[in-house]
């Protein structure tokens, strides 16, 4: 993984108060697991409602988590008054999410100015062995968050 300076000091709970600000995240059970910079690991225990016709993971929420663990990547190198954009990503899964929970790890390949790209691996997690099941690679824009966002920063 390639070495990324935080603009944000406290970028550690930035990243994990504006996780928990998030809806989505909380309805599937999200949670951050680890933050670095540039790093993002984000974790789905297994639950009834989010398993498939085929007892598998659920296709749309392997691509949420990615879509999460990767937005949160980048989110740890910007500034205090900035947040993330998802503007494209592509995944491949590559073999069934099964398991006791997923794991996502996004990781921040480029940081531009206005552009990062992130590379994302989501595991299965059986018998505490990790088996990848879904690779996928993001754009995110940074942006300036919104005035009203500004007063609950972390």
């Amino acid at each position: 993984m390639a070495q990324f300076e935080p603009q944000n000091p406290n970028f550690d709970a930035e990243v994990r108060h504006r996780f928990s600000q998030q809806p989505y995240n909380l309805s599937i059970g999200a949670k951050v697991t680890d933050v670095q910079p540039g790093r993002v690991e984000v974790i789905v225990p297994t639950r009834a409602d989010l398993i498939q016709h085929n007892g598998y993971f659920h296709g749309g929420l392997i691509a949420g988590l990615a879509d999460i663990a990767g937005g949160f990547a980048g989110w740890s190198l910007v500034a205090s008054d900035q947040g993330m954009l998802t503007i494209e990503y592509k995944l491949n899964i590559v073999a069934p999410g099964l398991g006791d929970e997923l794991r996502a790890v996004g990781e921040v390949i480029s940081r531009g100015r206005s552009i990062i790209v992130t590379r994302i691996d989501v595991f299965g997690m059986r018998n505490e062995k990790p088996v990848l099941c879904a690779t996928s690679l993001q754009t995110l824009k940074v942006m300036k968050l919104p005035p009203e966002l500004l007063s609950d920063v972390a």
